[in-house]
């Protein structure tokens, strides 16, 4: 026993523990009402942590190149444009509930393929995405991209549940 002299060992508590795992975000968003609750989610998300959120969206260029690609679960967005308005509902959205750091991105290609680099481009720490896909048969078959960027994700993936 110590007489007084004994070394303490001092535990410091952090608040904001997790504020060093998720930095920066990226959700992706093609207008629909489901993508509009992942982008809720996700901004809540940023805002809670103060993380910087990027807000992705994929297009296809040509009719012919969404055909080769479209799955059954996914809305085709035909050039960039479209894209951008897609966005700029989001980013509202997004800033609505919270987040304040708000960033987007578009890509040409397949959903997947697109949100992939914009993860990867950002070296982003959380994906977020909604489910929508990933219960039907297709989606089994097929592929959804909520499953298909889970398995090709280097970082955390959050599939939020926003259809039944």
């Amino acid at each position: 026993m110590c007489a007084g002299s004994c070394p303490a060992l001092k535990i410091e508590r952090s608040t904001d523990i997790m504020s060093d795992y998720y930095n920066s975000i990226v959700v992706g968003t093609d207008g629909s009402k489901s993508s509009l609750l992942a982008v809720e989610r996700a901004a809540k998300i940023a805002a809670a942590f103060d993380s910087k959120l990027i807000i992705g969206c994929a297009y296809y260029e040509s009719e012919e190149d969404a055909s080769k690609t479209l799955r059954q679960d996914s809305v085709a967005i035909l050039g960039d444009e479209k894209a951008q308005e897609n966005l700029k509902q989001a980013v509202e959205h997004a800033r609505e509930v919270g987040a304040n750091n708000v960033e987007t991105a578009v890509r040409p290609g397949a959903p997947v393929k697109a949100l992939m680099a914009i993860v990867n481009d950002n070296k982003a720490d959380l994906l977020v995405v909604g489910n929508r896909g990933i219960n039907s048969l297709t989606g089994r078959l097929l592929g959804s991209v909520p499953a298909d960027v889970a398995r090709q994700s280097d970082c955390d993936v959050m599939i939020v549940h926003t259809v039944s």
